[in-house]
C-alpha cells in the first residue's frame, strides 16, 4: 500500500456509507448503493505534487459522474501553527526526493475524524437519496 493509499485509508476506512472500497493509487473508490459509487483523491490545487485538497465524485454507473465536491485542508483544519511555522501553514501532501509525506503539519487522529466527518455528510446525500428511491420503488411495485 502506497502513501497516498494509507492516508485515504485512514479518511475512509471506516466508512459506514462507502462500501466494498478499493484503493488504487491516489484514489478509494466504493460503493453507495446499487447504481451509485464514489471516487475520493488528493488532488492539487495549482502547484504539481503538492495535494492541498481532497475531492469526492458521485458516479452512477449506467451515467457517469452525478455530483463532486472539493474540500481544501485549509478549509478543514486552517492554518495550523508549528514551532518552525509559527504563522501557520497550509496543510499538504509534497513530494520530496521522491517520497510521498505531509509537510510542516502531520495530521493526527482528531484532524483525521474531521475530514472522514466532512467526507461521510457529502456522501450520506447520495445515500439518503438512494434510499428515498428503492422505497418508492417497492411503494410502486406494492401497489400501495
Amino acid at each position: 500500500m502506497n502513501f497516498f493509499e494509507s492516508e485515504l485509508k485512514k479518511i475512509m476506512g471506516n466508512s459506514s456509507i462507502l462500501k466494498n472500497q478499493k484503493y488504487v493509487g491516489r484514489m478509494c473508490y466504493g460503493t453507495i448503493s446499487e447504481d451509485l459509487r464514489a471516487r475520493v483523491e488528493f488532488v492539487t490545487l495549482g502547484v504539481s505534487d503538492h495535494y492541498a485538497g481532497i475531492k469526492a465524485s458521485v458516479i452512477n454507473r449506467k451515467e457517469g459522474v452525478v455530483d463532486s465536491m472539493l474540500l481544501r485542508f485549509t478549509d478543514i483544519w486552517g492554518k495550523p501553527k508549528t514551532p518552525t511555522f509559527r504563522e501557520g501553514i497550509a496543510p499538504h501532501i509534497w513530494s520530496c526526493d521522491g517520497k510521498y509525506e505531509w509537510y510542516g503539519f502531520h495530521p493526527g487522529t482528531a484532524d483525521y475524524q474531521k475530514v472522514t466527518e466532512s467526507m461521510e455528510n457529502y456522501l450520506s446525500i447520495f445515500q439518503d437519496m438512494s434510499m428515498t428511491q428503492e422505497s418508492q420503488n417497492c411503494t410502486m411495485q406494492m401497489g400501495t
